[in-house]
């Protein structure tokens, strides 16, 4: 039960890293590279502030704003210099991980005895895995819930159109590169907010942290979208929920069957490799089933 309850804590946690990779690789169209350099960003800023004695929800608050500011980045790059997204995304990447090294001042820096998030809020005597899923699931609600109003409003309503027909909305008069920049904003807000979580809950913050976060976060929509459909936004945004607690599932079984830690990164890659040809093998199978017949 406790595996359970810190595997599902920790999905909530990373939910907010799969939105984030949700609203740019399926609602914008983009392949954004830059959450792995957002994501330790988010660790970096919060855990910095906390250590100088600033409270851990104005921590999380920054560490959002710096992941923003991550994205407006990539967006100028991407938009006005007319740099490939893909590439626009790995230059963002690697200049913060300079960034991220210039906030702590080294490459690991440690949150003991400092106070977080969940030793603040920890109402009614909970232990830290169940602390870590109360907070974890209101927060990720809350930015649930803000998202799916967002993208009903007629500014989210063009973002989403931006990335399923640039041209028409285009012709609508709709300036395409705003809500491309907008997009990222969102995006790699939400992921900063979630390295910034991830290290309060782990108690650290590592440089290194953000390596693979992007293919984790795919990993995490893939799977939401296979498991539990996409006939909605709104459903969308639970399958993307619930994707990345399954991905946190999977991870946690393959560990306790005795995958060794290393081969993590192999395991995920391939798992996403996979999820992504699903429909092309399903349509051969079913080609090769009529065949057959």
């Amino acid at each position: 039960m406790d595996l359970v309850i810190a595997t599902v804590s920790q999905g909530m946690l990373w939910a907010l890293l799969a939105i984030g990779v949700y609203l740019t690789f399926r609602v914008l169209d983009i392949a954004d590279l830059t959450v792995e350099g957002s994501f330790p960003l988010g660790a970096a800023t919060a855990a910095s502030m906390i250590v100088a004695g600033a409270h851990p929800l104005m921590a999380i608050v920054a560490a959002c704003l710096a992941g923003m500011l991550a994205g407006v980045v990539t967006g100028f790059l991407c938009t006005k210099l007319k740099i490939p997204a893909l590439l626009a995304g790995i230059l963002t990447m690697i200049a913060l991980y300079s960034v991220n090294l210039r906030i702590m001042g080294k490459a690991n820096l440690p949150l003991l005895q400092q106070d977080t998030v969940f030793t603040l809020w920890n109402v009614g005597g909970l232990d830290k895995s169940m602390t870590t899923l109360v907070i974890g699931t209101v927060i990720v609600l809350v930015v649930a819930l803000l998202n799916y109003w967002f993208f009903g409003t007629e500014l989210g309503t063009a973002v989403r159109a931006t990335g399923f027909n640039p041209h028409m909305i285009r012709a609508n008069g709709i300036n395409t590169d705003n809500m491309i920049v907008l997009g990222l904003l969102l995006s790699n807000g939400l992921v900063a907010i979630s390295g910034a979580l991830v290290a309060q809950s782990n108690g650290f913050a590592d440089v290194g942290m953000g390596v693979g976060t992007i293919v984790i976060g795919l990993a995490s929509v893939i799977i939401g979208e296979v498991l539990f459909g996409t006939r909605s936004f709104k459903n969308c945004l639970i399958s993307v929920i619930l994707g990345s607690i399954v991905y946190r599932a999977v991870i946690a079984i393959v560990l306790q069957m005795g995958m060794p830690p290393n081969d993590l990164k192999l395991f995920t890659a391939i798992l996403v490799a996979l999820a992504l040809s699903l429909p092309l093998l399903q349509a051969r199978w079913n080609k090769f089933r009529k065949g057959a017949h």
